[in-house]
């Protein structure tokens, strides 16, 4: 098993043939109170969990939003979109089987962003992001990474997979900036600045 913190620097996957990420959050008021707070919570908040596949210092494939087998073999599958929070669990998840995913892709960065207009880091609480072994079918949870309350960001780079050789290495990122909501250009930008 291994253990993934970002102090530590990339974590060798030796062994790992599948891991998946996913995010969870629940829905807060953002600060509103009465019946604005209360319908806020109960529409929940929009966020998305998005892996940008890297060809050299490029962005080529997009797994999440609209697109959840970008690569088109199974190898980098998004489960879908959940708009609200709502749910026990994780909202949305990306696995990746490394075997199977193409060897001009040679990194991949997960990001999750508050992406759609109306959407903010602020109305979702208890933002987590979970990190798991999941060779063998199994599902071994081997991160936990918390995004500060404090953020006025609107995206936070989670983590990035490294093509090393024949294997692949995964390093904690857990860094926030600003992505402009509803432009994948911006999108993309961030995840290729880390």
């Amino acid at each position: 098993m291994i253990t993934l913190t970002k102090e530590d620097g990339p974590a060798d996957l030796t062994g790992v043939t599948h891991m998946s990420i996913g995010v969870s959050w629940d829905a807060t008021a953002g600060g509103s109170g009465g019946l604005v707070g209360k319908l806020r919570r109960k529409v929940g908040t929009d966020l998305d969990l998005i892996a940008v596949a890297m060809q050299g210092a490029d962005p080529v494939r997009l797994a999440g939003l609209d697109s959840l087998d970008p690569l088109g073999n199974g190898s980098l599958v998004h489960s879908g979109d959940n708009q609200t929070g709502h749910g026990d669990g994780d909202d949305e998840t990306v696995t990746v089987e490394f075997g199977r995913v193409p060897p001009n892709i040679t990194a991949i960065v997960f990001v999750a962003a508050a992406f759609k207009k109306q959407s903010a880091f602020k109305n979702a609480r208890n933002i987590s992001f979970k990190v798991y072994d999941a060779t063998g079918g199994s599902t071994q949870q081997v991160a936990d990474i918390w995004p500060s309350l404090l953020t006025t960001d609107n995206g936070c780079a989670v983590a990035k997979a490294i093509r090393e050789g024949a294997g692949w290495k995964l390093q904690v990122i857990n860094e926030t900036g600003k992505i402009k909501q509803g432009d994948e250009h911006s999108l993309m930008r961030f995840a290729v600045s880390k």
